[in-house]
Order: C-alpha cells, then structure tokens, then sequence
C-alpha cells in the first residue's frame, strides 16, 4: 500500500465529524482554499483509477499458436517444402491458420473489468472552496474537500457525513443489498462492516433520498471501490478444467507423436534402408494421420452450440470454455438478493392484539390472503388488523404500478410491500387517501427514525398515523389497541412478538395511532412524541424464489452444494436458508467471525458452512479461494463490485444482467439474463451435456486418426505400399470427419446427466473404457482400410484406385460409427437410436456429397490422385462399414450386460452387509 493510500485507509467512520474534519485540516463550512487544494492534488494526485495493461490484437493472435500439436504440424509444414512438396504445405499451414482465426474470433472481448469499475465513478462533483459552491471534474476533488449531496447524485470521492437530512444511499454495487442505507453523522463502531457504517457515504453509490454534507476522506485507489479494483487486478484467473484436460491431453499426444515419429523414421531408414526423402515424406504422412486437426474446431462448434442452448435458457456465456466448466461444478456460492430471492418486499406476517397473522403471497403482485393459527380467514372481521394495514398504507410515500401481470413499486420497496398487503386485505389506498387526505407530514429521518402523517377525514375528524423503528415507536406509545378497545402498554409482550418476528428472518416495522382535533393542520415533532396508541407490528422479507427452492433441490440430486454469501445480518440469512432447504442452514459465519479464522480454518469452514453473511469482497474472494483448495470446482454469483474479484477467481463467474453492474459482468464468464438462480441449474445441465458430447466427439475422432497412422506403420514393417497419401488423409481429417463429428455437438442430454455427480475436476478426457474403445475401433478401422485396399489390387486394380477405394472406406467406417458412438449407455439398433439427432443425417448426406465430389470430380484427380468407384466396390465399402456397426453393437451389448451383472452383485453384496 502506498504512504497516500495509507493515510487515506484511516476507521473514519469510528472518529467523530469534528476529529474528522481536524485530522483532515479542512476548512469547515467554507471548504478548502484553491491553492491547498492544487497543493493536494500534486501530493495525491487525480481521483481516478490507473489504466490496466492490455494484450493487444497482434499478441491476441500470436498467441492461438501456441498449442504443442499447431507447432508439430508448422514443423511437418516446414519439412514438406524442404523437400519440394508445396501442395502438402500449403494445405497445412491453411488448416493451421484456420485453427488460429476460429482461436481468434471467439476469444472475444478482452477483459474489461476496471475499465467498467472507472466509468462508475461520478463524472463532476458539488463542491465548496473559499465559502463559494462550484461544480468540478470529481477528478479534481481531493481529501478536505467538503462534497453538497442531492438526490440522484453519483457520490465522487469516499466521504464521512457531516450534515444529513433524510439522507439515503443505494449502495448495491458495494454490499449486493437494494434497500437504500440511511446516513447520518454519528460515529458507529470500529469493527463495523461496509453495509453498517451509516457515517459514510462511498464513491460510486447513488443519493437516493435527502441531502447531505461530506468531507473527501479518501480518492482514488485509496476508496473502497479503488480498494476493490487494486484486489481485482491482482486476482488470477483460474483456467478451467477442460482447457487443463485439452493441454494435458495435447502434450500426451504430442509426445506420443514425436516418439513414434522418430521410431518409423530410425527403422525405414536404418532397417529397411528407405531413402531419406521418401521417409521425410512417410514421416509427414504419419504426423498429418495421428493429429486430429479438426479438435479445435470441433471444441469450438460443441462450446458454441452450448452457449446458443444456454442464451436459450436466459444463460449468456460471454467466455466460451465457461460452458464445460459449468458441467463440473461441485459448489456454487450465490448471492442472496434478487437472485435466491424475488428482490420484491413482502409483508410476510402482522401481529395486533388479536394474535399474529400470516400473509400469503409474494412480491408486489395483490394476490394472496391472509391466515391465523393455520387457517384461512377475512381480514374484514378482524377491525384491528384493517386498521394496521390502513395505516401503514396512509403513513405511505409510495405507489405501485401494474404493466400488464406485472406489478412495481414507485418508491421506496418497504412502502410498496405495505401497500400490496393493504390491498390484499381489500383496502385501496388510492381510495383510503381520498376518504383521509392527508394534511400534513413528517418525512423518514435516520436520527427519529419514524413517519409521521396528518390526515382528515370528510367529516373534519383528525388523526395522526406513525410508522418506524419497533423500539422507537414503543417508546412514543403509551396504550396499546386491544380486542375491544384500548389497554396500557404491555411494552414486554411487544418486545418478545419484536424478536419473535426478527428471529423469522422479517424486518420489523411498528404502527400507531393518534386521534387529534378538526383544527389540527401542522404537525410538529414534540406532537408525536408521547401518548401514541399502538396498533401493531408488521413483519416484512425478501421471500425466495419458488424455482429457487426447486433448483437447489436439483443441484443436491447433482451432487452439486449450494451455499449463500450475502451482506445480509446472519438472521435474516438463516431464515431465507431454511426456506430455501440448504444442506446447512443452522449455522452461519459473519464476516468479523471469519476475520478471527485461523489461516489453516479457513478450507475446513468454508466446505462445512453454507450461509456466510455481513461479508466483505475479501471475505468472498478468501472462501472462493478456499474452496477450490478444497479442490472444488466453484461457480459465485454476484452483481455488484465487491462480487466482482471473487467472480473473477471462481471457475465460473455468474453476474445478474438485469441489476448487475458493468464491472461485476466484465468479471464474470456468464451472465444471467433474468438473475434467477434456477437459471444456474439448467446452464450446469448444458455444460455436463457439452462435456458428454465433446467426449464423443474426441472418442469419434481419434479411432479415425488412430486407424490412420497404424496403417501407416503397418505398411511401413510389412515393406508395402500406403494405403492413403498424406493429402487424402488431411481431406478426411479435415472434412469428412468434422462433418460427422461436429454432428455430435448437437446431440440432447442424457436421461441420466443431472442424477450424476460431478466428475472429478482431475479425470482424464480419456478414461480406462474410452481407450479401450480407442484401441478396438483402430484396428477394425485399419482393417477395413487394408482389407480393402489390398483386396483391389489382388483384383488387377491401379495403386490410385485401390486408395481411393481406402479413402471411401474409411469414410464409410466413420458414417456408420457415428451411429455407435452417439449412444455408450444404450444401443443404437432402435429407431429413437437412429433418427433421434437430425444434425446426423443432414452431416451423413453432407459427407455422401463431398465424398462423391472427392471420388468422381475431374478437378479433384489432379489435386487427391482418385479414381471414380464402380458399383461393386462401392457395395464392398458399404457393407465394410456395417460390418463395423454390428460389431460395435454387440461389444456394447456384451459390456452393458457384464455392467448390469455387476451393479446387482454389488447392490446384493450391500444389502447382506447391512
């Protein structure tokens, strides 16, 4: 931290206004003089946020050759023009630069995370210097500047209030929490977290209500939301399990590559004493058959198609590998508001002297009731339950509005949800304020903490209705509304229904009366300070979304846990979390009891604890980091910038788009259009499908290059000529197995995919089973290709006929093995097995046609060396291939019943030992 950082990172929030403003050497009321503030603007320099470095677009495409299989083929291209072979180079280096446009293209946007935080902060500010109001660049504000705030104004620098008068702040960006903080000047404590220090105003967040007064405590990278942009940028992006699997995977092959390479070439030259040149050439053969060029493609068009499914289930995936990680998320930490729940108070509970009610319903939405002890009952026949709801909607600012099924709150949420349970109990406030208009009032003050409104009837009767704090408003009342009438004050009874409601997770609100004369047309605050009649308490929460509770359901079924980080109070956290049915919802960490943690705690409580709440962005950053040390695959929901360095280190960062900010996007790898949880669920359903169909896509493409190069090297041992040249083999590495293969990538869900669990973030691409297959379908592949090609010259046929009849067959291999492996769990002789994927029939009928341009085309002759395929061949190559298929259905037959034979003597077993 830098000396001018520190001296900005001091606990203003804990000092007094007036030690504040000493420390600072402000000028009080009259602000800074010009040239003290030019002084500290040279010592602390402009209050905007340093430029990060950026990857350029020439390095950007530099960079997609950097992959060891593109450099083995720039070499085999290097080699081929060595020895004069310029149409084999030429093709190379086009594959490989196609490889490198694609790599190119979807890499998108370059990170933009700080330059969306920079644009946060406030363009100009209101300032005073030399006693004179001005508007600056808030570039120019520096410490000592005392800032004026208006509503709607972008707060500039990181302030501590001075004066306030029903001062408000959204600071959603900073806590993830949308019900606007009150400010006011009063010290709070020194350990309190961003969401509690009421003394502060910080820069980015918006003046939602009221004005104030605030001297700049902190600019620059010395404020929180610079804080947070210095901690992002120092945040490593983890690279996601299947771009380590495909590097992994890319290094075995090419090791196996160069060493078999090497071997062929020492034998041909040394034991077969084959000339040099024309081994350079076996060799090239050898490398182009054994690197399956087409994968990146192949990876891109499977990763393209799952964000274009995903964008369908309100998903949009702004990073492409992001889609396959989502398929191996073990834990997925979420954001609590507007996310997990509707974002939409809602009255949840009022209690009179009648006993507690519960309000049915959610969100502003009028629809619901009202129950007691269970039961369903009319609000009309509870008079002491009417009059609460008609005064909390009296005692009102707001409005809600209906556009179409959907209904929204003009004002303040609270307001809004006081309204809608008003008319669920039938009374419309639109009617109530017309009956009782209102005289006079007494607007929300974070120092009373409490409304206060004047109304009069038609008949000129008075009365005074106040809503706010519970414990402020028990201290205004002296009776309290009975059954039948009115009693003293049982402040006690009140107190415990207080905590009983709180401890439900609700937000408590208290309401009382006052009748007062027809003359009465000015309230004052002395009026409403005593002598209040209590009318009861109203219990108010963010309820969880429905399809939440089913989502988190679904994960558990996944193996997939859910925990919830929230700047919430942990009451209010455990409550939602027990509605939401966490795995663990009895227990949560605070950010101060996570501040005390042991370093080597930290793992252990973040895998055991699933509500973490008053957390800071470190807090959030830390438990990510913990869990992945955990060795979990993490996916973070967030929306405002503190979510922003813990969505950058996650394996999958999950922004909100409709109330999430532009850094909290840049940060993440998806974006959820509609900021529901359940989204979550369906894209993790999408990223283990693309996982499923990239495995089959690699488990298609490798027999084929595997069949390939072991007729090479079978052709070399045994002294023959090659079945097929290396530029037939690049045309169905290049073409006809990317057809069929790219199929593939359209192929639907398991039955099975979310009763699974993750698979383990180390497994390989290619497991025991997958080589094995690899094996078997090679050498029936290398077979088919020799059986053929040797069959055709034993009958008097050229050395470019019997290639191409090779090159046929092996495509017919390919088409009829497609069918076989879109399907390892189950068998393919159905027809829901076959005609299930359309992509395959239309790749089919795509291959049928290039495969004929390829055999018959007179221009191809010149480039392939092929000859036209008569009828009876073409009826051997056909019935190759299905010869193929059928044995590749009865192998799977025999392994899924040796599976099945297996599961039950296992499930047997179990049962005995219990």
């Amino acid at each position: 931290m830098t000396e001018h950082s520190a001296e900005q990172s001091q606990p203003w929030h804990h000092l007094s206004a007036d030690e504040v403003v000493a420390r600072l050497k402000s000028h009080g009321n009259d602000g800074l003089p010009e040239d003290e503030a030019g002084r500290r603007l040279d010592r602390y320099g402009p209050n905007r946020l340093p430029q990060p470095k950026k990857r350029g677009p020439l390095r950007r495409f530099l960079a997609q050759f950097h992959n060891l299989l593109i450099y083995i083929l720039i070499v085999t291209a290097v080699i081929s023009a060595l020895l004069d072979h310029w149409v084999d180079t030429y093709v190379i280096l086009i594959v490989v630069l196609i490889n490198a446009v694609i790599g190119f293209v979807q890499e998108g946007k370059a990170e933009k995370a700080l330059e969306a935080i920079r644009e946060m902060l406030a363009p100009n500010a209101s300032v005073i210097r030399d006693g004179v109001r001005r508007t600056l660049p808030a570039e120019e504000l520096v410490p000592g500047d005392v800032v004026l705030l208006e509503p709607g104004d972008k707060i500039p620098a990181d302030l501590r209030i001075l004066r306030s008068k029903n001062l408000q702040a959204q600071e959603a960006i900073l806590t993830g929490e949308s019900v606007p903080v009150e400010k006011s000047p009063p010290a709070v404590g020194q350990t309190a977290v961003i969401g509690d220090r009421r003394s502060m105003g910080y820069s980015g967040t918006l003046v939602s209500a009221g004005q104030g007064v605030g001297v700049v405590v902190a600019t620059a990278a010395g404020t929180e939301i610079g804080r947070i942009s210095g901690l992002l940028a120092e945040v490593e992006t983890t690279t996601t399990p299947l771009l380590v699997k495909m590097d992994r995977f890319s290094r075995w092959l090419s090791a196996a590559i160069i060493v078999l390479t090497a071997v062929v070439f020492v034998y041909g030259v040394r034991v077969q004493e084959q000339d040099v040149n024309t081994m350079f050439m076996t060799v090239v053969g050898l490398v182009v058959s054994a690197i399956p060029e087409g994968l990146p493609a192949i990876l891109t068009v499977t990763l393209a198609i799952g964000v274009q499914r995903m964008a369908g289930r309100k998903a949009i995936i702004r990073r492409l590998p992001a889609v396959e990680t989502l398929g191996s998320v073990t834990v997925i930490c979420s954001d609590k508001t507007g996310t997990l729940t509707r974002n939409e108070m809602t009255v949840r509970s009022v209690a009179t002297a009648h006993g507690l009610f519960e309000v049915t319903g959610v969100g502003y939405d009028p629809h619901g009731g009202f129950n007691r002890d269970g039961r369903e009952i009319e609000p009309a026949e509870y008079p002491n339950l009417i009059e609460v709801l008609r005064a909390a909607a009296l005692c009102n600012d707001s409005a809600l509005r209906q556009l179409g099924d959907a209904w929204t709150v003009e004002g303040d949420p609270m307001e809004g949800a006081l309204l809608t349970a008003a008319l669920k109990a039938g009374l419309d406030y639109r009617v109530e304020s017309k009956r009782l208009p209102r005289t006079d009032v007494i607007p929300f003050d974070a120092e009373h903490r409490f409304m206060a409104t004047l109304h009069h009837d038609h008949e000129g009767h008075g009365f005074i209705w106040v809503k706010g704090a519970p414990e402020r408003i028990l201290d205004m009342c002296a009776e309290q509304q009975a059954a039948d009438g009115t009693a003293p004050l049982d402040r006690r009874e009140w107190q415990r229904r207080v905590d009983a409601i709180a401890s439900a997770g609700q937000r408590v609100l208290a309401v009382a009366s006052m009748k007062t004369a027809a003359t009465h047309r000015q309230l004052e605050f002395d009026q409403v300070g005593e002598g209040l009649l209590l009318l009861g308490l109203l219990g108010l929460q963010d309820p969880p979304r429905e399809e939440a509770i089913s989502a988190i359901g679904q994960c558990r079924s996944a193996g997939i846990r859910v925990k919830m980080i929230t700047g919430d109070h942990a009451a209010t956290a455990l409550a939602i979390a027990r509605q939401l049915r966490l795995d663990n919802c009895e227990e949560a960490q605070t950010g101060q009891t996570l501040d005390v943690l042991a370093p080597e705690a930290w793992t252990e409580t973040a895998d055991r604890v699933d509500v973490f709440a008053r957390t800071t962005p470190e807090h959030k950053l830390r438990l990510v980091e913990a869990l992945q040390a955990k060795g979990h695959v993490v996916a973070m929901t967030g929306d405002g910038v503190n979510d922003a360095p813990a969505l950058k280190r996650a394996d999958v960062g999950v922004a909100m788009g409709r109330n999430g900010t532009e850094a909290a996007k840049e940060a993440s790898e998806m974006v959820l259009a509609d900021d529901n949880f359940a989204s979550i669920g369906k894209a993790v359903r999408e990223g283990r499908t693309v996982y499923d169909n990239l495995k089959k896509a690699i488990l298609f493409l490798l027999p084929v290059n595997g069949g390939e190069s072991m007729s090479i090297v079978a052709s070399l041992i045994a002294g023959l000529t090659l079945p097929i040249t290396p530029l037939q083999i690049l045309w169905v590495n290049m073409v006809s197995s990317v057809a069929l293969a790219m199929a593939l990538a359209f192929e639907p869900a398991e039955p099975n995919v979310m009763r699974r669990p993750p698979r383990p973030p180390d497994e390989p691409i290619l497991s025991g089973l997958l080589v094995w297959r690899v094996a078997v379908v090679s050498g029936l592949f290398v077979a088919g290709v020799f059986g053929i090609f040797y069959l055709a010259q034993t009958q008097g046929s050229s050395v470019e006929e019997a290639r191409t009849y090779a090159v046929n067959t092996l495509v017919a291999l390919e088409t009829f093995y497609l069918f076989n492996v879109r399907h390892l769990g189950a068998t393919a002789l159905s027809w829901k097995g076959l005609l299930a994927n359309r992509a395959a029939w239309i790749a089919v009928f795509l291959v049928f046609v290039l495969q004929a341009i390829f055999t018959y085309a007179p221009f191809m002759e010149r480039f392939f060396d092929t000859r036209p395929v008569d009828f009876v061949h073409g009826a051997e190559i056909f019935g190759i291939g299905l010869a193929l298929f059928l044995i590749l259905e009865m192998e799977k037959a025999f392994r899924l019943a040796f599976q099945r034979r297996r599961k039950r003597r296992d499930t047997g077993r179990a049962r005995r030992s219990e």
